[in-house]
């Protein structure tokens, strides 16, 4: 399933806060989420490559087997997020927060983080494959 511009719009925006946004499977790449409120989301295998996540509120989302490979998460609250399984291959992760994020078999290849970056406790993101930039 794919949206336009309007209807994610529409769907983030006119969401009741006390409903979780259901968006499992859906195409979000490419997709314009800067400074989304996505909290508690359920983004299981969606598409987000290449999107725009930057400085978007994904705390305790759901995230597993995600393609987010690509996407800019620059300044992105990713706290308590489930990322197990997702694909952050050159992933943009710099200034982002991923304390207590599930982080079980996520794939970090080439993505990018650097000393602002909160990782988990005793989670050593240069062993999964992320690279420490300046």
């Amino acid at each position: 399933m794919q949206f336009t511009s309007n209807e994610l719009y529409f769907l983030i925006n006119h969401t009741h806060p006390e409903r979780r946004l259901w968006l499992v499977g859906a195409d979000l790449s490419k997709a314009n989420l800067m400074f989304a409120d996505l909290t508690n989301a359920n983004l299981n295998y969606a598409n987000l490559r290449s999107a725009d996540l930057r400085c978007t509120k994904l705390l305790n989302a759901e995230l597993r087997g995600a393609d987010l490979r690509s996407a800019d998460l620059t300044s992105a609250n990713l706290t308590g997020a489930s990322l197990h399984e997702a694909n952050l291959t050159g992933a943009d992760l710099r200034f982002s927060n991923l304390k207590d994020a599930n982080l079980k078999n996520t794939i970090l290849k080439n993505a990018k983080f650097n000393k602002d970056t909160k990782w988990k406790i005793f989670f050593n993101p240069v062993k999964a494959g992320a690279i420490l930039m300046p």
